[in-house]
């Protein structure tokens, strides 16, 4: 919900870079509108914006104050939103003009001077959260790159596991395979040994044979 706001603020809120805060955090949170100092020493802000960016604004002014600002009252006033304004600007002179002192000017110098050192450390600090923002994301891509290698890592080892098993399963096989060779070479052996023993009983069974032939055609003559 849109809303639009009138704020007076009574205290010590001139010459102490109080517009500047305002306008810094009404534009970090997307409030339009514009501060000014007034004659009485009280800073007057009129804003536009949705109405919760409209009580962070007026509760960043009661608790996060410039070092020299304090607050004595707030008051506020609101209307319905109007769209009046694009962007949240500083109004008005620093201190009135007329008939100042030279003390005066000299606290005007330092307001403008603490205007523009409250803008550079407002640039700073938005420089620094973009820089650790930055440095979040690399930090996350990195994370996430040392993920991925933790897990090409688990999968390499899986596979030096499936390597290992595969020659430990090598192994068994050439191992069997030795053993069919060595019982190959006894069969063999046996069967050679067999065969020779076999070779020399047939041998002297056949000279038994032609011995007993020899004598059986002596004796009918025939020789």
């Amino acid at each position: 919900m849109m809303k639009r706001a009138s704020l007076k603020i009574i205290g010590n809120v001139q010459m102490v870079g109080f517009r500047t805060f305002i306008k810094n955090v009404a534009d970090s949170l997307n409030v339009t509108g514009f501060a000014g100092n007034e004659a009485d020493g009280s800073v007057k802000v009129v804003c536009e914006g949705d109405a919760e960016a409209i009580e962070g604004l007026i509760n960043a002014l009661k608790q996060n104050l410039p070092s020299f600002a304090c607050i004595e009252e707030i008051t506020a006033a609101y209307e319905d939103y109007k769209g009046e304004f694009i962007r949240f600007e500083r109004h008005g002179a620093d201190v009135p003009g007329e008939g100042e002192t030279e003390m005066v000017a000299l606290m005007r110098s330092f307001d403008k001077k603490g205007e523009v050192m409250i803008g550079f450390l407002g640039s700073m600090n938005e420089t620094l959260k973009a820089v650790k923002e930055d440095t979040s994301m690399m930090l996350d891509k990195q994370d996430m790159m040392l993920e991925k290698q933790d897990m090409m890592l688990d999968k390499q080892d899986m596979m030096l596991d499936k390597q290992d098993m595969v020659l430990e399963k090598q192994d068994m096989m050439l191992d069997k395979q030795d053993m069919m060779l060595d019982k190959q070479d006894e069969t063999i052996a046996e069967i050679t040994g067999v065969r020779t023993d076999l070779k020399s009983y047939m041998e002297e069974k056949f000279t038994r044979i032609e011995q007993d032939v020899e004598a059986i055609k002596a004796k009918l003559g025939m020789v």
